[in-house]
C-alpha cells in the first residue's frame, strides 16, 4: 500500500496554525516577508517561534520559506536567520536560491531543505541534482502536467511536493511596478496601498478574468485567476507516492482552509479504503469546493491537464 501523503497548508496567523492541524494538516509553511515569497501571512521570529511550538505538540511539522531573490545586500542576514530556525527546531527550510544552502552548511549544517523556485523544477534531472547538493525535497513546478510529475516522482531520489488547491503565481518582478505606475501620475503610494491589505486586480475583459495583484519588499507579483482545485483527480499522484499535497492560503480565510483541508483529507483517505467509492464520491467533493469558493474565485484543473490558460 502506498504511504498517504503530507497535507501542507499556508497559515496567515499563528492561531491558525493550531486551527488547521486539527482540521488535517500535518505541515505548514510560514515565515517572514523579507526571506520568503507570497506568505499567506507574516510571522515575527517570536511567532515563528510560538508556531512551532503549537504544530509540534500536535505532531506536525514547521517548514519556513526562505525562497526570496536575494541580491547582495541581504545575503548578510542568512546566517543569523538560519541559525535561528536551526535553534528553534523547525523541521525544514525552504530554499531557491543556493546562497541558503552555502549558509546553512555553515550554521545549520542538519538542516533539512526544500528546492522551491516556482518555475524551474520541471524534471527529475535537476530534483536530484539539488538533492546532491542538499535538497531534502523538490516543489514541482505548477506549470507541468500530470504525466510529467508522476515520471519525475518515480525517478526523484529527494521528496516530491505539488499544490494540489489554491492560487498559483503568474508573474513576479523585483521592480514595483505598480508604484512606478502611481508615481508617474503623481499619487501617494500610502494612499494608495498596494500591498495585500487591498485587493487589486488585471482585469481581461475578453476572458472576464481578474488577476490579484500586489506588491511587497519582494517586489510585483501578479497571481492566477482562478484556484487550481485537483481533489477529484488524485488517483495518480496517490498511486505514484507523492510525499506532499500542498494547499495554498493566500487570501483565504482561516475558516474556509479548515472546510478545504477536512475534504482532502477524507478524499485521500476514502481513496486508501476503498478506490471505487472514492470515484463515486469525487464528484461531490468538487461540487462542495464550489460552494466554498469565493465569489468570482472560480476553481480549475491548473496545468495538470492544460486546462488554464493565461
Amino acid at each position: 500500500m502506498n504511504k498517504i501523503p503530507e497535507i501542507l497548508v499556508t497559515p496567515n496567523s499563528v492561531t491558525a496554525v493550531e486551527r488547521l492541524i486539527k482540521a488535517g494538516a500535518n505541515a505548514v509553511v510560514i515565515g517572514e516577508e523579507k526571506f520568503g515569497l507570497r506568505l499567506a501571512g507574516e510571522f515575527s521570529r517570536a511567532e515563528v517561534e510560538e508556531a512551532t511550538k503549537i504544530a509540534h505538540e500536535h505532531g506536525a511539522k514547521v517548514y519556513v520559506a526562505m525562497n526570496a531573490i536575494f541580491h547582495n545586500d541581504r545575503i548578510a542576514e542568512l546566517p543569523d536567520y538560519l541559525a535561528f530556525l536551526d535553534k528553534i527546531n523547525v523541521d525544514a527550510v525552504i530554499f531557491g536560491d543556493p546562497a541558503v544552502i552555502m549558509a546553512a552548511k555553515e550554521v545549520a549544517p542538519n538542516m533539512r531543505l526544500h528546492w522551491n523556485t516556482e518555475t524551474t523544477a520541471t524534471n527529475w534531472f535537476t530534483a536530484n541534482y539539488w538533492g546532491k547538493r542538499g535538497a531534502t525535497r523538490v516543489v514541482v513546478a505548477r506549470e507541468i502536467n500530470m504525466d510529467a510529475i508522476v515520471e519525475m516522482k518515480e525517478h526523484a531520489e529527494v521528496e516530491v511536493e505539488v499544490q494540489v488547491h489554491g492560487m498559483t503565481n503568474m508573474f513576479q518582478s523585483k521592480r514595483t511596478l505598480i508604484g512606478n505606475y502611481f508615481q508617474y501620475q503623481g499619487k501617494d503610494l500610502k494612499v494608495e496601498k498596494t500591498d495585500k491589505s487591498r485587493q487589486m486586480f488585471l482585469y481581461d475583459p475578453e476572458r472576464g478574468a481578474k488577476y490579484p495583484i500586489y506588491e511587497d519588499i519582494n517586489g510585483t507579483h501578479i497571481m492566477s485567476p482562478k484556484d487550481i482545485c485537483i481533489i477529484d483527480e488524485l488517483e495518480d499522484m496517490l498511486e505514484a507516492g507523492i510525499d506532499s499535497f500542498k494547499i495554498e492560503g493566500l487570501f483565504k480565510s482561516t475558516e474556509y482552509m479548515e472546510s478545504i483541508i477536512a475534504l482532502y483529507k477524507e478524499a485521500i483517505q476514502l481513496y486508501f479504503e476503498d478506490e471505487q467509492r472514492y470515484e463515486d464520491k469525487k464528484e461531490e467533493y468538487l461540487e462542495q469546493i464550489r460552494d466554498l469558493q469565493p465569489p468570482n474565485r472560480d476553481i480549475d484543473t491548473g496545468f495538470f491537464f492544460k486546462e488554464t490558460v493565461y
